[in-house]
C-alpha cells in the first residue's frame, strides 16, 4: 500500500511540474509579445567577405488560441554591405522556457536559451547549429490591452473584446487575419 501511495505521489508531482511549466511558458510569451530593437551581433558572409549587422528588429505577435506561440518578423540591418537589410517572417514558440524561432522565407530555425527577459529588456544567447550568438534588445512597443473592454459577447457566445469607451457593443472590431505577402 505504501508503494502505491508513493507511486501516486510521484505521478502527481510530475503532473504538477508539467502544468507549472506550461503556465511559465505562457507568461514568457506574454512578456515577449511586442517589438524589440537592439543588437544581435550577427555576421553574414557573402562573396568571401563578412558583414556585421548594425541593428535588429523583432516583432513577436502571440497567437490568440495557442498562448505560448505566434508569428512575427525579424529584420537584421546592415551598413556597408551590398544589401541594407535581411527580413524574414517568423513562427515562434516557447516550450520548457526555450524560445524556438523558425524563419519562414529561409526555412531555417534557431533556439533562444539562457536569456533574461522583462517588460523592457531582453538579453541572452541564440543557438544556431552549434553557433552561439549574444544579443541585447529593448522593447519599443507592445500591444495596449488597456484600451479594450473585456467581457462576454452574448451574440457570438464567447469571451471577447470591444474597442472604445462605454457599453456600446456596436463598436466591435473584426479579428485580424494572418497572411504572408510574397516578395
Amino acid at each position: 500500500m505504501k508503494k502505491l501511495y508513493t507511486l501516486m505521489m510521484m505521478a502527481m508531482m510530475g503532473l504538477m511540474a508539467v502544468s507549472l511549466t506550461s503556465c511559465e511558458d505562457e507568461q514568457i510569451a506574454y512578456t515577449l509579445e511586442g517589438t524589440w530593437r537592439g543588437n544581435m551581433y550577427i555576421t553574414s558572409e557573402w562573396d568571401g567577405r563578412y558583414y556585421n549587422s548594425t541593428a535588429t528588429e523583432i516583432t513577436f505577435s502571440k497567437d490568440p488560441y495557442y498562448y505560448s506561440s505566434g508569428t512575427g518578423y525579424w529584420v537584421d540591418y546592415y551598413s556597408g554591405a551590398p544589401w541594407d537589410y535581411v527580413a524574414n517572417h517568423i513562427n515562434w514558440e516557447v516550450n520548457n522556457r526555450t524560445i524556438y524561432v523558425h524563419f519562414v522565407e529561409e526555412g531555417t530555425s534557431l533556439q533562444i536559451r539562457d536569456y533574461r527577459l522583462n517588460s523592457n529588456r531582453f538579453t541572452g544567447y541564440i543557438y544556431d547549429h552549434g553557433n552561439e550568438v549574444e544579443f541585447e534588445l529593448y522593447n519599443v512597443s507592445r500591444p495596449n490591452y488597456n484600451s479594450y473592454r473585456w467581457g462576454y459577447d452574448s451574440w457570438n457566445g464567447y469571451y471577447g473584446w470591444t474597442r472604445g469607451e462605454g457599453n456600446d457593443s456596436s463598436k466591435t472590431v473584426e479579428k485580424p487575419r494572418r497572411f504572408v505577402r510574397e516578395k
